[in-house]
């Protein structure tokens, strides 16, 4: 029986061969490790290259064949690295635009890959309409319906059904059109916190957020070109950074203005046409200061300053009345911080996660796919 079914499948063209996982070549076994170390590195070159040549040394990842230095002549061939004068120095090298996409590529890759290929959907709606996506479902025509979405093949088995099958005969009360469903379009804000506290204690915080960042940014333009997504970072003050930006992304001495960021995330979607608008912030610290109209800073990291979560209660409820919903990923378990952002997402009405730094991405990638399927309504 298994031999007649394996001879009837030879007989309908099908070619049956023993599997050989592609071998990567020592190009791109190196090029993986590359692009792991140059997130770390904040984009420096030099430090990478350098961090190469110890886990060579460690771990033999070249031989007489292929070097690391044939490793960077290849870097410089295929436009991944570039020579570059810098003033007031002898010059050097630097990644170019082409690593910066390999990078999110890698990135969206590692958090998203799985899950993007399990998930279901293209971001439907729930709203049936004059939509852009065909929805598998059909009604009768009705005046004003475009020529368009007449299906001619439900149509005519309509026909059939109504006259019979002797002379063709295809009257307005025989059409059907497909229904379609509308795209929901997202305007979406990444806030990012770079104050010390994202690489104190020991861990390191930043690198995967910059990853997140990424890979969300990559998800976005490649996906969903009509989407549209700002990155602004936040420590004593914020400003917004461009995608490009995000490898060369690095901690700085601040303190953490989450006001900051929130006021110029929701100056950023005030601008934007979409319906649907939204704001991650990924935060690993309490808010600890805040810019007064004197342009002074007032600081205060000894526990949660009434003055401080105060005005981030404030600019929580703001954002709920302009229908902009904040989704806080909280890198930390202190009970008094969880505290604070429950009653930060009650006031917006939003969502939290209390998550370590490995299921970061996962999370993020999933409350981008709910709430890009939902449709808010006014």
């Amino acid at each position: 029986m298994k031999m007649r079914k394996k001879k009837e499948l030879f007989k309908k063209g099908f070619a049956f061969t023993i599997y050989e996982a592609p071998e990567q070549s020592p190009f791109d076994k190196l090029f993986d490790i590359f692009r792991e170390i140059i997130i770390h590195t904040s984009g420096d070159l030099d430090e990478a290259l350098d961090w190469m040549k110890e886990l060579d040394k460690e771990y033999k990842l070249t031989n007489e064949e292929y070097t690391l230095d044939d490793f960077v002549e290849d870097l410089k061939k295929k436009g991944y690295i570039r020579e570059e004068i810098k003033p007031g120095s002898k010059g050097g090298m630097s990644i170019t635009p082409k690593t910066e996409q390999a990078i999110r590529k890698r990135a969206l890759d590692q958090i998203f890959g799985k899950l993007k290929r399990s998930g279901a959907g293209n971001h439907r709606t729930s709203f049936l309409g004059k939509g852009d996506e065909h929805s598998g479902e059909f009604r009768n025509y009705q005046y004003g319906d475009s020529l368009e979405r007449i299906s001619i093949t439900e149509s005519l088995k309509n026909a059939q059904i109504n006259h019979g099958i002797g002379d063709l005969n295809l009257t307005e009360d025989d059409l059907i059109v497909e229904e379609t469903r509308f795209k929901a379009q997202m305007s979406t804000v990444l806030m990012i916190d770079i104050s010390h506290s994202m690489i104190l204690y020991g861990e390191d915080r930043i690198t995967p957020a910059k990853k997140v960042a990424m890979a969300l940014a990559e998800l976005i333009t490649t996906k969903y070109p009509k989407d549209t997504l700002d990155i602004l970072v936040f420590g004593n003050d914020a400003w917004s950074i461009s995608i490009k930006d995000l490898p060369y992304l690095q901690v700085g001495p601040y303190h953490t203005n989450t006001v900051a960021g929130l006021q110029l995330a929701m100056d950023m979607l005030r601008r934007k046409r979409n319906t649907n608008k939204q704001i991650f912030m990924i935060t690993d610290g309490k808010p600890s200061c805040l810019r007064m109209t004197d342009g002074q800073y007032y600081k205060n990291s000894n526990g949660l300053d009434r003055q401080i979560i105060n005005k981030c209660y404030m600019m929580a409820q703001q954002a709920r009345k302009l229908h902009i919903p904040i989704t806080t990923f909280m890198i930390a378990q202190d009970p008094y911080l969880m505290q604070f952002v429950r009653e930060f997402t009650h006031a917006n009405q939003g969502k939290a996660f209390y998550t370590g730094l490995k299921g970061l991405g996962e999370m993020i990638f999933e409350d981008y796919e709910t709430n890009r399927k939902k449709r808010i309504r006014r």
